[in-house]
C-alpha cells in the first residue's frame, strides 16, 4: 500500500532543496517566511554567522493591534510592510527571498509584494 506524505513533510523537503541554492550573506541577507495556521513570521537572516538581523510576526503587539485577523492576506501584506521598514531602518535594502517551501501565491505572495513596494529589492 502506498502511503501519502503529509503536507508538512513535503514542505520541509522543498525548503531544504531551495536552501541548497541560496544563502543569506552580509551584503544580501535572506528574508525567510514561515506561515502557520494562525500567524505569519518573517526574518532577515545572515547565514554566514547565523544571526537574525530583523524579525517581525503577527504575534508582535504593535502588528497585532493593527490587524483584524492574523491569518489572512491583509495581515500578510501588512507584515511585509513592517519587515521592509525594519530592514531599511537596519540599513538593509537587498535581500534574497526564501518562501520556506510554501507555494508563491496567496499570503506568501502578498507579503513579498508588500515588502517590494515598501522598498526591499529581491
Amino acid at each position: 500500500m502506498v502511503s501519502k506524505k503529509s503536507r508538512s513533510e513535503v514542505r520541509v523537503k522543498k525548503h531544504n532543496r531551495m536552501r541548497n541554492r541560496f544563502a543569506g550573506t552580509p551584503a544580501r541577507p535572506r528574508l525567510a517566511v514561515f506561515r502557520s495556521n494562525n500567524h505569519m513570521y518573517a526574518q532577515v537572516i545572515d547565514d554566514t554567522v547565523g544571526n537574525t538581523l530583523v524579525a517581525a510576526s503577527t504575534l508582535d503587539k504593535d502588528v497585532k493591534a493593527e490587524l483584524e485577523k492574523t491569518n489572512d492576506v491583509a495581515a500578510a501584506a501588512y507584515l511585509g510592510k513592517v519587515i521592509a521598514k525594519k530592514a531599511q531602518d537596519a540599513g538593509i535594502t537587498e535581500v534574497v527571498f526564501d518562501r520556506g517551501g510554501f507555494i508563491y501565491q496567496g499570503k506568501i505572495q502578498a507579503l513579498a509584494e508588500a515588502a517590494r513596494e515598501a522598498g526591499l529589492n529581491f
